[in-house]
């Protein structure tokens, strides 16, 4: 006890001291302010009654500036929203800042470095910026000019200013079927509330090279949306703190690498109007840490400063070892390169605040749904040098991955300890996990190639790797251990500057795609796929649907540890039964596919070539037989178990993650089917795809066209209408292709096949001999299919779409465009 107090109080003597100090301040051994006259970035007076924190300026020069900076902003408290993505240790955009005096006034400017004339003299550069808008985002009195000319200023009003973007992150619509029917979660009309904001002069901490203060920001809106009302203790007010970091601009002496699209990376793009007639002016530097040999002649050398990041404090103790392994693998990168002790991962210094620029961090937060792991950068503009690297992983994506591997292998193998134990397996995704956002932090964007060429990227989405042994799964190999081949060559080059033959030799040694010719799951690239598996992607989703077959016909009370409500086994058997989702997309990306590269001129792989039709239509061999209802039949014996009532009150993460029911409790086995089958209708008819198909027909014959793939896919789902289940496969099949024909991104082409044969299917079904309710369903539909109007209608009838639960992290619909703003995402 007696300790306790004396830290206690070693800590109010410290934090007072920090507050007291009127000037400057260096970091201890801890990370920690103390007061040290002016060593500091900017002398600094606060003032508590006021609310004032008394920034001292240099003189200006004769442009009027005073200071320039880098500046950003986080998010040190969140809303807990996997969707809204306002989580702590979210960052906003780094900005060049600088501190204007005009007249009797001083203006925060954000610059415009992206546009320069690098080779000109200060008379270009100043003629090129002051042809491109920059942003004066605050104005404000002079508090006091100093004898020497420096400048006092109260730069409080400025920092609660909404720099991060909250308010359109919580007013922003969400298209999660993307159908164009948006909905607000977040809400509509939040915007800041000054009343209730104000910055934090007891937070002010002054380092040699930074500054770091707090901010309290509240949003208020008269109309939650649902997200904030599951949250919020009062919706219509949420409160936020708001860091904001104010750094020394980085020493000269940091030489950009320029951008190289066939090994990728995160770029810093410039517009440099000095280029040379003939060369681009557009050009992209490939962002990294300023990393330097102590002997730069020497092929293996120590550095003279190493990137060290560290691991969140609030990491739970059993999952720290997990994280602090994956992370370090990235030595092992940096050794190959010739960096010797280049790279470490550490815990966060007691008392240190992860928000400080000067730590590069893994967060660990706990979201109220599970959600998306993203990477982010705080980099100069100027150069694409990387400042800090800031991580955020959700804490509810393992207990996730324990659900699946549950579901797969049963719960007696929970903290087991062996291979199957899906405790361990999930702290094997975490190592995974925490290299793969390291990465993105280090400069490195996705390679959604890499499972396809034996795991040589902890830079793709991994699946679990299951197995059969003896009719059981086995998680024993699901997740690779190590840095990848790929990997190792990218630090080579972005760190070690590897010359051009290198470079040519891993670009071609390698496949290599990055998000947007790969998360869409119609893009045209034969081998991108997310959370896919194996060389040959075809093959892969047959092996898959038998490991699903294995696992339901196991599935049971044997998921569930004793004493563990019944009702629990909907919410596993969903991602057991749309286990071959993400496979079923990557073999699809056959169909109408092409292979390519990011090719440079003189490369030897400048022409795109499109699959072999042989290959195309294995492809769609193996996508339809994900239809057929034996795929689709929920075995009988788990109806009654998966119609289990459940009791207590509403638990958001449940609800998303089950299929809709028949009522109550009662399990519906044609809503499972139906959404399997929305998933394999939907990719295969995808209107690009679909485009992609006609295009190679006009060029190849022998080519795998838009009416074999319609002929192949109506003639397999209309053999099987003799009971509800064939029914209802069918429906969904020729409904989508209703409505893939009125959609306005479906050709003219496309939608003139899809026409003509749903047309063909109504009057076939017309002529039809079943009898009974298979007779009835055939009337009915051909009625709709033969008539324009009707079939009009039937493509309208999206409410009567099964919903889908998801499979990705939950988040964002247009999370593409979200993680321009985040960096990159997981």
């Amino acid at each position: 006890m007696r300790k306790t107090r004396n830290v206690r109080l070693a800590v109010l003597l410290l934090s007072l001291s920090v507050l007291l100090a009127p000037l400057g301040a260096r970091a201890d051994s801890q990370g920690i302010a103390v007061p040290t006259g002016e060593t500091g970035l900017l002398p600094v007076r606060t003032d508590a009654a006021e609310g004032r924190i008394l920034l001292t300026l240099p003189r200006p020069a004769e442009d009027g500036v005073a200071l320039r900076l880098l500046y950003s902003t986080a998010l040190k408290t969140g809303l807990g929203s996997a969707p809204l993505t306002l989580d702590r240790g979210r960052t906003g955009n780094t900005q060049l800042l600088a501190f204007r005096r005009i007249g009797g006034k001083v203006a925060v400017q954000f610059e415009n470095p992206r546009f320069r004339a690098s080779a000109g003299g200060p008379d270009r550069q100043k003629a090129v910026a002051s042809d491109f808008g920059t942003s004066t985002v605050w104005l404000t009195n002079i508090a006091e000019t100093l004898s020497d000319g420096r400048l006092v200023i109260d730069i409080a009003p400025f920092l609660v200013l909404d720099a991060l973007g909250i308010a359109g992150s919580l007013n922003q619509d969400q298209d999660p079927f993307g159908i164009g029917s948006a909905t607000a979660i977040g809400g509509k009309g939040f915007k800041l509330e000054e009343k209730l904001s104000l910055a934090d002069p007891a937070s002010v901490r002054v380092f040699p090279d930074n500054l770091e203060v707090d901010a309290v920001q509240t949003y208020v809106s008269d109309r939650p949306g649902a997200e904030v009302e599951n949250i919020v203790p009062d919706p219509g007010k949420i409160t936020f703190i708001v860091h904001h970091s104010f750094v020394r601009l980085p020493e000269p002496g940091f030489v950009p690498r320029r951008f190289d699209p066939r090994l990728g990376g995160i770029a810093t793009q410039a517009v440099d109007f000095s280029a040379p007639m003939g060369a681009p002016v557009v050009y992209d530097m490939a962002n990294r840490f300023r990393l330097e040999k102590v002997d730069p002649t020497a092929l293996r050398s120590l550095v003279k400063k190493p990137i060290v990041f560290h691991l969140d404090r609030n990491t739970p103790e059993a999952i720290r070892p997990a994280l602090l392994e994956g992370i370090g693998w990235w030595a092992d990168a940096f050794d190959a390169a010739g960096f010797i002790d280049a790279f470490r991962v550490e815990m966060l210094p007691e008392g240190a605040d992860p928000l400080d620029v000067r730590y590069n961090m893994v967060n660990w937060v706990d979201r109220a749904t599970r959600g998306w792991a993203y990477g982010q950068q705080i980099v100069d503009p100027r150069t694409g040098e990387i400042v800090k690297g800031m991580v955020v992983l959700g804490s509810l994506r393992a207990r996730q991955d324990i659900q699946i591997f549950q579901a797969l292998v049963g719960a007696s193998e929970l903290n087991s300890g062996g291979p199957n134990d899906p405790v361990k397996v999930a702290l094997d995704r975490l190592a995974q996990l925490g290299a793969h956002e390291v990465g993105h932090t280090l400069g490195f964007a996705h390679n959604f190639a890499a499972s396809t060429q034996d795991r040589a990227s902890v830079m793709d989405y991994p699946p679990p790797r299951i197995g059969l042994t003896d009719g059981k799964p086995d998680l024993s190999d699901a997740y690779a251990k190590g840095i990848g081949d790929w990997d190792t060559a990218t630090v080579r080059w972005l760190y070690a500057g590897a010359d051009e033959r290198e470079t040519a030799e891993a670009a071609t040694r390698f496949r290599y795609v990055k998000d947007d010719n790969a998360r869409a799951p119609d893009a045209a690239y034969a081998w991108g796929g997310l959370w896919d598996d194996g060389a040959d992607p075809v093959a892969e989703l047959g092996r898959l649907m038998a490991v699903r077959g294995a696992a339901l016909s196991r599935f049971g009370l044997g998921a569930l540890t004793p004493g563990e409500p019944v009702s629990n086994l909907r919410r596993r058997f969903v991602p057991l039964w749309l286990l071959h989702r993400y496979q079923l997309v990557a073999a699809a990306k056959q169909i109408g596919g092409l292979d390519f590269v990011y090719a440079v001129n003189g490369g030897g792989r400048e022409t795109a070539k499109p699959v072999a039709p042989q290959a195309q239509r294995a492809a769609l061999d193996a996508a339809l037989a994900t239809l057929r209802p034996e795929a689709l039949r929920v075995p009988p014996a788990l109806v009654p178990l998966l119609s289990a009532a459940q009791n207590g009150s509403t638990d958001r993460q449940y609800e998303t993650e089950i299929f809709a029911t028949a009522g109550g409790p009662v399990f519906d086995p044609l809503v499972a089917a139906d959404a399997a089958a929305q998933l394999t209708v939907q990719t295969l008819l995808a209107p690009r795809r679909l485009a992609r198909l006609v295009l190679q027909g006009d060029s190849n014959p022998a080519a795998l066209g838009v009416t074999e793939l319609l002929d192949r896919l109506t003639d397999m789902v209309l053999a099987s209408t003799g009971d509800d289940l064939g029914r209802r496969i069918a429906y969904r099949t020729l409904s989508t292709m209703a409505q893939v024909a009125h959609r306005p991104d479906t050709t003219p082409e496309v939608a003139a096949a899809l026409d003509q044969k749903l047309n063909d299917v109504g009057n076939a079904l017309a002529r039809g001999k079943a009898g009974g309710a298979e007779r009835a369903w055939a009337l009915a539909l051909s009625r709709r299919l033969r008539d324009p109007d009707q079939r009009a209608q039937l493509a309208a009838s999206l409410p009567r779409m099964a919903r889908v639960p998801p499979g990705d992290p939950i988040g964002e619909d247009n999370w593409m465009d979200l993680s321009s703003l985040l960096t990159v995402s997981e």
